[in-house]
């Protein structure tokens, strides 16, 4: 055997083609997406042909196809199979059949040339056929690893070689990891913004060749290929269930000739090498497809419809055609962008279509055309907003020059902040990324320094944060105090700007911002709000062990405790942190805590605070966190600022969502403990106009932003001018000339509006390479279109004629109608996509919301008095629904009508033939009101199948559909409902109820009053039939003053003949919150308690109970009672809690809970007869509760 081995291996050391032989083979690819589970639908493609290898030179030889067949595939497993494709098979065979020669030296196949006509999707087939020829031999080793070039890009390759004796072949086996390509044929776009995080994969890939190898006088000759790859994809952990893709391919040698006579080619190109080259992928959608050609009268065509089909409300049938606009926009020309502009300018309904789609074309025609608005000023300040914000990704430099920029305070900053979000995503793609590209902020940023100009500093120190460029670096120290080569004096708002400015460099360049944030931090004399942001900069690049022990020890002998209060509740929130990207951050500040706590353990929550919630699932590669910090200053009453952030994980990626902060650098100067007559209730007492005076102009009284996605995307200041003009047209001396007052002319006119928004929120892609080569492509879409329509008219009675206070004798009503709604589409795909032709499995899920009204509210401010008129509810409307399932899809240009989408679990179930864990629950619930003859449904209907090593995906395979919907009762009289009256009354009662007719009612009330009970308001809700009498429910609300103690009683009248339905709640909140309910006739059938107390007795452990007791209920309020009672067991057991089955009170249920340190409690909660309780549960509202007792005893 090692004889034949060794021969073998030495024939193979000239392993190559003959240029004086024809090789023919018969060569078979396909490709297979689904689940790979039994009575589960899938997808593919097939190719089939011959192949002739002719030899030309030495090094350069021919390939020839013929005999092309392309099938398609879509169905179940053992009951269809491929079908041919003949229009489809006739475009590709067209290209294929023309020659194509390609280079070969050393095993290794180069340079590739083909016809230009010849598109680039059927060069990459031809890799795929090549690729078997592209093959590493050692005569040296039997297994040996290398890294080498293939149609995959630069991977790792394992290679195994094994003798056949009795075949005098061999067998050369090699494994290709492509999930680990240093430089991988792969294709991503969208998500730029978005975090890596590694604790699992959603996507993973290997392929496999085995080649039959004969040993000749000229070298090895592959008389047999195979090569199998497969791809396992999941939106949760791949470790579970999974998207499959199989793609096979194999090469048979059928014969093997001398070349008999020289071939001629017509014109070549070079196409490249054998690594595969992605095309297209921009127009490409592999959602849908449609013919491209002459797309501008089709996109005409389509903003019409659209604008036409939502006009009045949103209509989701046609919502997914937006997708085919903004392909078809893909394909247009700068000037045909410019003809379908001109053509929708003069209709504002079509112009917001075109003005909000057009972004996404993303590429320069879009920058081409946003210049032209700009400079022709043809587009409102308002257009240029919207239009700005959602091209955020393709803004050049030129727009921070251009005059139109700078002529409305909003849009300037909007061009600022988007051109700081372009360079950010621009780096994420190239690497390393030129500091030219941040370049026009470093000098605005340095300008306005030089200038001192407080606004321009701070508008570009956000855009470099937003540009996150570790190039920025130096010119961000300039405005660091500490840092700083030079003596730094800015504004705290300034500073507090340029620490910020550092958030995302800290995860590009960790090392140089952690030595920047930790200098700040450590300096003493520095205000604490820009030592705690420094902080937070610090924890960003996610410090090492060392580098936060290192922090605990300075904070050990820290005399500022705004900042200790933050820090140490900053590190505690980390400490117990569940999500991946704080896995080894948590420990290092779960040590910290530990040195901390005994000193800084129970700092009252009156310092700066942070605040950290999170949650992460393994299996689903999903979590979510929440952040609030607040910060203080030592002598400020109210925070200086206020931060909350949101992420998401999520499919392997971390997305921070919408994030929000407050800057009150301003209006806290209305507020200080230096006023005299300073209550700290923040009263109107507390307010000083006479200070609003002294405030300079120039300082804001209040900074909001907010970031998306880790994007600043919206900064305001508002200024002292801003408050004047917003209350001289509010105040009630304004006259005609305040806006309000053009406001109400106009609603008594009658005004009427509607808009309307497409936004693509997530394009997200990614595409490899297959063995084939075909791109194998996982994109996620997220589009939603949102609408308003608005009619209304009012009438003030009387109107007002010299101020806007004559209104607070007037009745005002307003009658009106108008809709509310949007429909969110997301789709993700797993397939093979490519302008021929594409196939896959697609994830479509569609959420509609419509909300239509139509109502009649008239308001009297004088006597306190509102009141609301509704139609009835004739017709059924759907308020809500998810609808969602998984298909197999087949699409090709050449026949749209054999498209084809096969759920992936079939719409009809045959349980004689499908499997026991097939599962397919449908409900309807409803609640109606006979009253008002209306009711709500509430409709659910799945269909899953169950299999324990595809958890967590088969949670969404198959078939969802939720609704909820408002439908039409049956009203209990028999003349039909003309309207629903609301009508709330707030103004003192004309007919004080007395103590004793209080008490005949209530039959419960502390002995000793002799005060008339107050009523607070009264509420009707009541249905109106023509002269019958009103049905519906009345409910007034009393309050009885007394000293200490706050007591109302609320009573609920059914209004109705022959009914004599009350409830009847007393409420009394002293040192304990108690509640006592009757209900039933004349409040009499039903009774029961409820009491909640707080107690803390100096010496002993914070106490919280509270105990409901009933004497009389409703059987079904029981039943559900025992239901309860009946879980406790289990639940005990599956928490940890101790459970034992004793006696209790009868009809009584309590809980108390014991704060047992600053961290946990203990739990007691009893029923009847059963009680569970465990000891030392860490819960985050009791720690919270724990700390205001503690406070409280301080």
């Amino acid at each position: 055997m090692r004889g034949i081995l060794l021969t073998c291996l030495v024939a193979l050391a000239k392993f190559s083609l003959n240029p004086k032989k024809t090789y023919e083979y018969k060569y078979e690819g396909q490709v297979t997406f689904g689940l790979g589970m039994p009575h589960h639908a899938e997808s593919g493609v097939r190719m089939m042909c011959k192949v002739k290898i002719i030899g030309v030179s030495e090094q350069t030889f021919a390939l020839q196809v013929s005999d092309v067949s392309f099938d398609e595939y879509n169905g179940f497993p053992g009951k269809s199979g491929f079908t041919n494709a003949p229009k489809l098979t006739q475009r590709i065979a067209a290209q294929l059949v023309k020659p194509f020669t390609f280079d070969y030296a050393n095993d290794q196949v180069a340079d590739i040339h083909a016809a230009a006509e010849v598109s680039d999707t059927v060069v990459n087939i031809v890799r795929g056929i090549l690729g078997f020829f592209h093959v590493t031999v050692k005569t040296t080793d039997r297994i040996y690893e290398l890294e080498e070039v293939g149609i995959h890009g630069m991977c790792h390759s394992v290679y195994a070689i094994k003798a056949n004796g009795e075949a005098k072949d061999i067998t050369i086996t090699q494994t290709v990891d492509v999930s680990n390509c240093r430089e991988g044929a792969v294709n991503s776009s969208g998500l730029a913004a978005a975090v890596l995080d590694k604790r699992g994969e959603s996507v993973a890939s290997t392929v496999t060749y085995v080649y039959t190898v004969t040993p000749t006088a000229q070298g090895g000759l592959i008389t047999r290929a195979y090569g199998l790859e497969r791809q396992h994809f999941t939106p949760f952990n791949v470790k579970g269930g999974s998207f499959k893709m199989q793609a096979m391919k194999e090469l048979v040698l059928l014969d093997v000739s001398d070349t008999k006579s020289a071939i001629t080619f017509e014109q070549m190109g070079s196409r490249g090498n054998i690594v595969y080259k992605f095309v297209g992928a921009h127009t490409n959608v592999p959602i849908m497809m449609q013919n491209l050609e002459d797309p501008v009268p089709k996109a005409i065509e389509l903003i019409k419809h659209l604008a036409e089909a939502n006009k009045y409300h949103i209509d989701n049938a046609v919502t997914e055609d937006t997708i085919k606009l903004y392909q078809l926009l893909r394909m247009i020309p700068y000037e045909g962008l410019d003809v379908m502009w001109k053509q929708f300018a003069g209709n504002e309904e079509h112009r917001r279509w075109f003005l909000g789609m057009i972004v996404e074309v993303t590429d320069a025609r879009v920058l081409k055309f946003l210049e032209m608005r700009f400079g022709a000023r043809d587009i409102s300040v308002a257009e240029a907003l919207q239009t700005l914000l959602l091209a955020m990704n393709h803004l050049q430099a030129m727009f921070l020059s251009m005059p139109f920029s700078k002529s409305n305070i909003h849009l300037w900053h909007t061009v600022v902040l988007s051109y700081g979000s372009l360079v950010y995503k621009h780096c994420a793609i190239y690497t390393p990324c030129p500091v030219t590209a941040v370049q026009p902020l470093l000098d605005m940023a340095l300008d306005g320094l030089k200038k001192s100009n407080e606004a321009d500093m701070i508008i570009a120190l956000k855009a470099l944060g937003n540009a996150g460029h570790p190039g920025s670096i130096k010119t961000i120290m300039y405005f660091l105090p500490g840092v700083a080569a030079t003596p730094v004096d800015l504004p705290p708002r300034v500073l507090s700007a340029a620490v910020q400015s550092m958030r995302l460099i800290a995860a590009r360049d960790p090392h140089t911002v952690q030595d920047i944030a930790m200098s700040m931090f450590l300096q003493k004399d520095l205000l604490a709000e820009i030592r705690m942001q420094a902080f937070m900069i610090l924890f960003d690049t996610k410090p090492s062990m060392a580098l936060v022990s290192a922090v605990t020890a300075h904070l050990e002998e820290e005399k500022d405790l705004q900042v200790v209060s933050f820090a140490f509740s900053y590190l505690k929130s980390l400490a117990i942190s569940r999500t991946p990207d704080n896995h080894f951050l948590s420990t290092a500040c779960s040590v910290a805590v530990k040195i901390l706590a005994p000193k800084f353990g129970r700092l009252s929550y009156h310092y700066s605070r942070a605040w950290r919630m999170d949650w992460f699932n393994d299996d689903f590669l999903s979590g979510i966190a929440a952040e609030v910090y607040m910060l203080r200053g030592a002598t400020d009453i109210l925070p200086t600022e206020i931060l909350i952030k949101r992420k998401l994980h999520v499919i392997g990626r971390i997305l921070q969502l919408l994030e929000c902060g407050v800057r009150a650098e301003g209006i806290k100067e209305l507020f200080g403990t230096n006023i005299p007559g300073f209550k700290g209730d923040l009263s109107w007492s507390d307010i000083h106009l006479k200070n609003w005076e002294n405030l300079p102009d120039n300082r804001p009284i209040l900074s909001v932003f907010s970031r998306l996605f880790g994007q600043e995307w919206f900064f305001a200041d508002i200024n002292k001018d801003w408050a004047q003009t917003i209350i001289k047209a509010v105040r009630s001396t304004a006259g005609k000339e305040s806006p309000v007052w053009g406001m109400i002319e106009n609603l008594q006119k009658g005004l009427s509006w509607h808009w309307t928004k497409p936004f693509f929120i997530v394009e997200a892609r990614y595409s490899q390479a297959t063995t084939l080569g075909l791109p194998v492509e996982i994109s996620k879409f997220y589009h939603t279109v949102t609408g308003i329509t608005v009619n209304a008219k009012g009438t003030v009675n009387p109107p007002p004629t010299d101020h806007l206070g004559q209104l607070w004798n007037s009745e005002i009503s307003v009658e009106t109608d108008g809709f509310f709604g949007f429909t969110k589409d997301f789709w993700i795909f797993h397939g093979i996509s490519t302008e021929l032709f594409q196939c896959g499995s697609e994830l479509k899920s569609k959420m509609p919301l419509a909300v239509p009204w139509k109502f009649a509210a008239t308001i009297n401010v004088q006597e306190k008095k509102f009141e609301l008129n509704f139609p009835p509810c004739k017709n059924e409307l759907q308020l809500f629904a998810v609808r969602s399932n998984v298909y197999a899809v087949s699409r090709n240009t050449e026949d749209p009508a054999s498209a084809k989408m096969t759920p992936i679990m079939p719409d009809t179930i045959d349980y004689n033939t499908m499997p026991p864990n097939t599962w397919h629950p449908r409900s309807k619930m409803c609640a109606e009101s006979n009253v008002y003859g209306a009711g709500v449904c509430v409709e659910t209907e799945l269909r899953r199948a169950y299999y324990n090593e595809e958890y967590p995906l088969y949670y969404v395979l198959g078939y969802t559909n939720f609704a909820v919907k408002v439908v039409p009762g049956i009203h209990s009289k028999s003349n039909a409902i003309n309207k629903i009256h609301l009508e709330l009354n707030a103004g003192q009662s004309k007919h004080p109820m007395s103590i004793r007719q209080l008490l005949a009612t209530l039959r419960r009330l502390s002995e000793g009053l002799d005060t008339t009970p107050e009523a607070v308001f009264n509420l009707k809700v009541l249905a109106i039939s023509g002269n019958q009498k009103p049905e519906g429910y009345d409910t007034t609300m009393y309050c009885t003053p007394e000293t200490n103690v706050q007591n109302t009683q609320l009573i609920v009248s059914q209004v109705g003949e022959a009914t004599n339905w009350k409830m009847c709640i007393d409420t009394i909140l002293n040192t304990e919150a108690e509640a006592h309910i009757r209900w039933g006739a004349e409040c009499q059938s039903y009774e029961m308690s409820i009491r909640a107390a707080a107690a803390h007795v100096p010496g002993s452990k914070p106490v919280y109970e509270a105990k409901a007791h009933w004497t009389r209920i409703p059987e079904t309020m029981a039943d559900w009672g025992r239901r309860i009672e009946s879980y406790i067991p289990g639940m005990a057991l599956l928490l940890g809690w101790y459970q034992q089955h004793k006696s209790n009170t009868m009809q009584e249920v309590s809980a108390a809970v014991i704060a047992a340190s600053a961290g946990s409690a203990d739990v007691m909660i009893k029923f009847p007869e059963v009680s569970a309780k465990t000891r030392k549960e860490s819960v985050p509202f009791l720690v919270a509760l724990y700390n205001m007792f503690c406070a409280a005893g301080r």
